[in-house]
């Protein structure tokens, strides 16, 4: 169940994280293009050619772990954090969290503000990322979502509008390769 570059290629950096997925099930989740393991993949090689660091790069690997607001079915409840930052590090599952955790709704218009509130959409309470967190934020979220419009042109026609409306707004928020990715995939 494995698409093209999966095991034989999972740099060693990954082999650990890789194989907890495994374990939780991510390679016989139906996802678009695959598996739910095949598009996390993509999702952190694409951060990679990017040149994000390795804590967003494992956390690219990880994004879905709790489920997000757009795929609501978790690999792991938000109670056991602690299982995936003992395999990939407290910055990464800090990331993952977050990018679990956010409420689209709440997050998304106010993703560029300094000041802009997320609301975490599994405890209810609100807070204000840092510069940083949102930067890894709008970055991986360019990542897992021109995966989906690549593979999908039925996504891409429905979504593709307001994720480059999302990203134009956030542009400063993203790398030069990641805006650039946004514009050839979305703009097009």
């Amino acid at each position: 169940m494995s698409s093209g570059r999966t095991e034989k290629t999972v740099p060693d950096s990954l082999a650990p994280a890789v194989a907890f997925l495994r374990g939780l099930g991510a390679a016989e989740v139906a996802h678009p293009g695959g598996t739910l393991l095949a598009h996390l993949q993509r999702v952190e090689r694409q951060l990679a050619e990017w040149g994000a660091r390795p804590a967003l790069r494992l956390a690219g690997l990880c994004h879905a772990c709790y489920g997000t607001d757009g795929f609501p079915g978790a690999l792991l409840p938000p109670h056991r954090r602690a299982e995936l930052g003992a395999v990939i590090g407290a910055e990464a599952e800090s990331l993952v969290y977050l990018y679990g955790s956010c409420d689209r709704a709440a997050g998304y218009p106010t993703l560029a503000e300094a000041d802009g509130i997320f609301r975490d959409r599994f405890t209810g309470r609100s807070h204000v990322p840092g510069a940083g967190a949102r930067r890894d934020f709008a970055e991986l979220t360019a990542a897992n979502e021109l995966d989906l419009a690549r593979l999908d042109p039925a996504f891409r026609t429905r979504w593709g509008p307001d994720l480059l409306a999302l990203f134009t707004r956030v542009r400063p928020l993203l790398s030069p390769p990641a805006w650039s990715a946004c514009e050839t995939v979305l703009g097009g």
